[in-house]
């Protein structure tokens, strides 16, 4: 129940831990041995508790699931009581971890934490509401971010308009994640039954949300890119390949998209990924002069009432 393969998410905090490695303003890099082990402890347990209760309140629908159903609770191997017991404790070890680690860091990892709250549980259950579903889930995208920013003791305020990109990211997954999902049924009805929210949804406004969110992830990727890190332009292309390749792998009957954790098994994608990484981790340590001079203003600058 406390789903260790979905750990991997956790990924999305190295950005931020790169973020301030790379930022001109420096801190004690040696507490970077014990801080992060332990922020990415803090990470798993408490994403493993939101995923306990995941569970629990999923169960009835669950229950109606080909393969869903096999999971712990709907298939009667673990009692309720039980895994509100295991929901509380895995809450307790990974807050009280967060907490050795700093104020913001405990804020980001228990903010994270009440996202589950708000998208299981009545009478809000974002889970069931069209296009909550969606935006809410996203937001674990930047509270990790945030999480992996403030693992390394920087008193640094994270930049809003990354923050913004990773939410929007998170939505685009997720968006071309239901849309996976909604393809999969035969019809309307055993799509609702299965996820309440899929009443309010259909393909083209599944593909549309999608779009919406991918481009709203660029125009704030690229408001960070030019305020911190210009370099970082030579990404957009390997970046929006990226988007274009997972929208395809969204289009396929029995897509990896509905099963983000298992993408790993998709070689040529995941080769790709680490492309885009390696081409990142260049434009963020080398200094690419020409770049700047490319982007120059070449026009007067707006000024506000001018």
């Amino acid at each position: 129940m406390a789903r260790p393969d979905h750990w991997f998410k956790n990924v999305f905090m190295v950005p931020g831990i790169l973020l301030v490695l790379n930022a001109p303003h420096r801190f004690a890099e040696p507490a970077l041995a014990w801080r992060l082990p332990l922020a990415f402890v803090a990470a798993c347990l408490t994403a493993s508790s939101y995923y306990v209760l995941n569970e629990i309140l999923d169960a009835p629908f669950d229950a109606r699931h080909p393969v869903k159903r096999a999971r712990p609770i709907p298939s009667g191997r673990v009692r309720i009581p039980v895994a509100y017991g295991l929901w509380i404790v895995l809450a307790v070890a990974g807050l009280g971890t967060a907490s050795l680690l700093g104020a913001p860091f405990l804020t980001s990892a228990g903010v994270l934490w009440l996202t589950s709250l708000v998208y299981n549980v009545p009478p809000i259950r974002a889970k069931d509401r069209t296009y909550l579903d969606v935006l809410v889930e996203a937001l674990n995208n930047p509270f990790r971010l945030a999480m992996g920013f403030y693992a390394t003791g920087t008193t640094l305020a994270l930049p809003a308009s990354l923050a913004m990109a990773f939410w929007m990211l998170g939505g685009f997954f997720m968006a071309v994640k239901r849309f996976a999902e909604f393809r999969h049924f035969d019809s309307r009805e055993r799509a609702t039954a299965y996820r309440a929210s899929f009443r309010g949804y259909s393909e083209e406004r599944l593909l549309v949300l999608a779009i919406f969110c991918a481009v709203a992830f660029g125009l704030f990727l690229g408001i960070f890119l030019i305020r911190y890190r210009i370099e970082l332009l030579i990404l957009v292309p390997f970046v929006a390949g990226l988007i274009a390749w997972y929208i395809h792998l969204g289009f396929r009957y029995e897509s990896p998209a509905r099963d983000p954790e298992q993408i790993y098994r998709e070689k040529p994608f995941m080769a790709y990924v680490v492309v885009c990484v390696i081409v990142g981790l260049v434009a963020m340590s080398v200094e690419m002069p020409w770049i700047r001079d490319m982007f120059d203003p070449t026009a007067p600058l707006l000024e506000p009432g001018g």
